[in-house]
């Protein structure tokens, strides 16, 4: 099972990830896969809401599409949703998660055991920090390529 998830971004530089399949073992499978397959490859961070989160994997860049995979059953766990910790979006149904994801820019602890926590950088996290902001921001950044290993 690979160890880590790196995101070279637009904003700079690398994030790299330490993925948790001790929290979240579908959930990292998933990611672990959509990135061996290029699906974030070129995918933009189409909502950063600073103090809060940035959140990409999104294919279509507009928050509403995922991956053709079926949807994964909710891994909640205990792990805090702090700064730099990373967490599978999602609908309101619990196990509606699928291929978006986003990262802490600051706790936010109201989040705890309702979305899927399966990640935490460890490195650039000044680099998803220089993400464009906005709802969508006018010149999103993007994912240029996300490698496992």
């Amino acid at each position: 099972m690979a160890e880590y998830l790196t995101l070279s971004l637009s904003s700079g530089g690398d994030v790299k990830i330490k993925l948790r399949p001790d929290l979240a073992p579908g959930h990292v499978e998933r990611i672990a896969e959509l990135a061996s397959e290029g699906f974030y490859d070129g995918v933009k961070f189409h909502r950063v809401i600073p103090g809060f989160m940035a959140q990409g994997g999104c294919p279509d860049g507009t928050g509403m599409g995922g991956s053709p995979k079926p949807d994964l059953k909710a891994e909640f766990n205990d792990e805090p949703h702090v700064r730099g910790v990373c967490s599978m979006a999602r609908t309101s149904a619990p196990n509606s998660a699928n291929s978006q994801f986003f990262i802490c820019l600051d706790d936010a602890n109201f989040l705890d055991r309702q979305y899927t926590v399966w990640g935490v950088v460890e490195d650039g996290m000044e680099h998803v920090d220089a993400l464009p902001k906005g709802e969508p921001p006018r010149e999103p950044g993007v994912i240029e390529k996300a490698v496992v290993s």
